[in-house]
């Protein structure tokens, strides 16, 4: 396994691997790996030649009073994960070189960049655009996986792809879980014992709108309410949003059909939460 640290030497690297006829898979991360990231690695590794992981904490999605600086790094620990994931590269740009001084370009995906996460990180989506963008110019993929529980991400990156007719296959992967139902995320670490109790309601609830769906109830408002007091029910949690909404345009749905994504956003303790699921009329969902 190579670490590549500079940018220039990542672009050559790809060039000579798309050259020689292969295939490189991408896995964009911001490190601090868990059992979520090594999944979309598998799938990577599954699906081409050479599999490439970026690590790198990205400042441009992060506002003024959220975690950048205190967000978990250890780029040891992660080197070990991917080396036994089958990791060919990874790629670790300082931020420096990805902003370089007088940096003032950036993509904004406007419509579905608003709305959800968008209505409480301002400015969020359009890093993470931002730096998906530079990263697929660096490391030039034929495909990247990213992890459905950032559902408006994936959103927001497909919609970017197609737009500017990238030549890159997106491939999104069902969110991982704990077996206890939390789904993975690196800031799963800053909850303490009582806190990582309570957030299990996340999880819960989503099956509770999905057992309403499937015994008749159809207006999200209704659902998106019960959802709200079963999470509410819980010490330390409060809730940023909890929406019905459409699973492609992610707009506000008056009813629901035959299927919808509900998204949810909760703060357990000073730890901000993000889950989703695709709900739907059919038994078992998703």
């Amino acid at each position: 396994m190579e670490i590549i640290n500079d940018i220039h030497q990542m672009q050559k690297k790809a060039e000579a691997v798309r050259n020689s006829g292969k295939t490189i898979a991408f896995v964009p991360t911001m490190g601090y790996l868990h059992a979520g990231h090594l999944a979309l690695m598998r799938a990577g590794r599954q699906r081409a030649d050479v599999l490439v992981v970026s690590i790198f904490v990205n400042p441009a999605q992060f506002g003024p009073k959220e975690d950048f600086g205190s967000y978990p790094r250890d780029l040891d620990r992660d080197s070990a994960l991917c080396r036994e994931a089958g990791v060919d590269i990874i790629f670790h740009p300082a931020a420096e070189d990805i902003y370089p001084r007088g940096y003032q370009t950036y993509i904004e995906v406007e419509k579905l960049s608003h709305g959800l996460c968008g209505d409480f990180r301002p400015g969020h989506f359009r890093g993470v655009a931002t730096v998906v963008a530079k990263l697929f110019h660096l490391v030039k993929p034929h495909l990247a996986v990213f992890g459905q529980k950032d559902y408006q991400q994936l959103a927001v990156i497909r919609r970017m792809v197609a737009d500017l007719n990238l030549d890159i296959e997106i491939v999104g992967y069902p969110t991982v879980r704990e077996t206890d139902g939390l789904a993975m995320s690196s800031r799963n670490t800053y909850l303490n014992a009582a806190e990582r109790q309570s957030a299990l309601a996340l999880s819960r609830s989503l099956e509770q709108a999905q057992q309403m769906l499937q015994e008749g109830e159809r207006a999200p408002g209704r659902i998106e309410q019960a959802v709200r007091e079963t999470i509410s029910r819980e010490p330390a949690t409060e809730i940023e949003y909890v929406r019905v909404c459409h699973p492609d345009s992610l707009s506000e749905l008056k009813w629901v059909e035959n299927s919808a994504l509900l998204a949810l956003a909760v703060r357990v303790g000073k730890t901000r939460l993000i889950d989703n699921r695709i709900i739907t009329t059919k038994p078992g969902g998703e």
